[in-house]
C-alpha cells in the first residue's frame, strides 16, 4: 500500500496511530525530488565506482529516475549512509539488470566492496544461483522467496541496523538476516575472494545500477530513506 494510502487508512480507522504515522512520514527525505539530473549524485563506472561517467547522465521526469542510455553505471549517492530505511519502486524491462548499492565504498565494485541487494529477472541470467537474482544479497545471501514482477513496478523496503538487514519487497519479507554470521569469501566475477559479508562497510554510500541487456533502462520511483544513525 503506498505510504498516502496507509495514511489515510489510518485515519479513519485510528487518529492517535495517524498522528504517529505522520511523524513517521516526516522523517522520511525524497531522494530524487527535483526533475533533471539528480543532485548530489554521480554517475559511475559499474566496476569501479572510483571513476566517474560524464557522457551518460541519468535523469528525473515527472518523478520517475531513469538511467542513463550507456551500460555499466551506478548511480552513487556523494553521501553516506550507515542505518536507515530506504523505501522506492522499481521497474525493469524482459533483460533487466539492476541493484542498490548500500554502503558503497568510493573505490572498487559496491557488489563485492559493500552490499548490493540484486534486481533482475531470470531472463537475464537463466543460470543465476538465487542469491544472483531479484532480492539477493549479490552472490552471498538468497531471499527466502521470489515475488518479483517482472517488466511491472515492483516495491521495496531495505532496513539496516548496524548488522541486521530486513528486505520486504511487494509487501512480503523477503530478507531477515544477521549479516555478522556470513563469514565465508564471496567470489568476484573474475573468481577471486572479495572479503566476508561480516567484513564489509557499516557505513558508506547509496546507489543504483545500470547493467541492463541493450541499454534498456532501469527506472526508479518514490524512493525516500529515514536516517537511524547521527551524521
Amino acid at each position: 500500500m503506498l505510504p498516502w494510502l496507509l495514511l489515510a487508512a489510518l485515519c479513519c480507522a485510528d487518529p492517535e496511530a495517524a498522528s504517529q504515522a505522520e511523524v513517521a512520514a516526516a522523517d522520511f527525505q525524497p531522494l530524487f525530488p527535483e526533475d533533471g539530473q539528480p543532485r548530489g549524485w554521480t554517475v559511475r563506472e559499474w566496476s569501479d565506482v572510483a571513476r566517474a561517467v560524464d557522457d551518460s547522465p541519468w535523469t528525473v521526469a515527472q518523478g520517475v529516475l531513469t538511467s542513463g542510455d550507456k551500460r555499466g553505471t551506478w548511480l552513487l549517492s556523494d553521501e553516506e549512509f550507515g542505518d536507515f530505511i530506504l523505501e522506492y519502486e522499481f521497474k525493469l524491462t524482459e533483460y533487466g539488470n539492476s541493484g542498490v548499492a548500500l554502503r558503497s565504498p568510493a573505490a572498487g565494485d559496491p557488489a563485492f566492496d559493500g552490499l548490493e541487494l540484486q534486481m533482475a529477472d531470470f531472463r537475464y541470467n537463466t543460470q543465476a544461483k538465487d542469491s544472483e537474482l531479484t532480492g539477493g544479497v549479490y552472490r552471498a545471501i538468497a531471499p527466502t522467496k521470489q515475488v518479483y514482477r517482472p517488466t511491472e513496478w515492483n516495491s521495496c523496503r531495505i532496513e539496516l541496523r548496524g548488522s541486521q538487514l530486513r528486505v520486504t519487497m511487494n509487501g512480503e519479507l523477503i530478507q531477515d538476516v544477521d549479516l555478522s554470521t556470513f563469514d565465508q569469501p564471496v567470489l568476484r566475477h573474475d573468481g577471486t575472494e572479495a572479503a566476508p559479508i561480516k567484513d564489509r562497510p557499516a557505513k558508506g554510500r547509496l546507489g543504483f545500477q545500470h547493467l541492463s541487456r541493450n541499454n534498456e533502462p532501469v527506472q526508479i520511483r518514490n524512493a525516500r530513506i529515514q536516517r537511524l544513525d547521527k551524521r
